[in-house]
């Protein structure tokens, strides 16, 4: 999986991870998502326009992510998601109730 990261000012950036999130490279996700946090970013978006499925081991990245982010008072937005699949799990476990979710 390539992650492209897009920094657009100081305090946000973009994630447009690729392919699909799951157990054999959500670590790698994990780790660029740890290096964004270290970077100071308050507002950190996940492009998922390229992303195809994710299974539980992403699942459970993103709201790791998601609790660290908070505690600095950071804001973390999953944006763009095209595939049925990811938006009928993340409606499942009502992901949008702790994630912002957008169109």
């Amino acid at each position: 999986m390539e992650n492209k990261i897009t920094e657009i000012d100081s305090s946000e950036v973009v994630i447009s991870p690729q392919g699909d999130i799951d157990f054999s490279n959500s670590q790698q996700l994990k780790a660029e998502l740890l290096q964004v946090f270290e970077q100071d970013y308050k507002k950190v978006v996940l492009d998922f326009s390229e992303v195809k499925s994710i299974d539980s081991s992403g699942l459970g990245k993103l709201l790791l992510f998601q609790k660290k982010l908070k505690e600095k008072e950071g804001t973390l937005i999953i944006r763009n998601v095209k595939s049925d699949y990811i938006k009928n799990m993340f409606e499942m476990i009502h992901l949008n109730k702790v994630i912002k979710i957008e169109a």
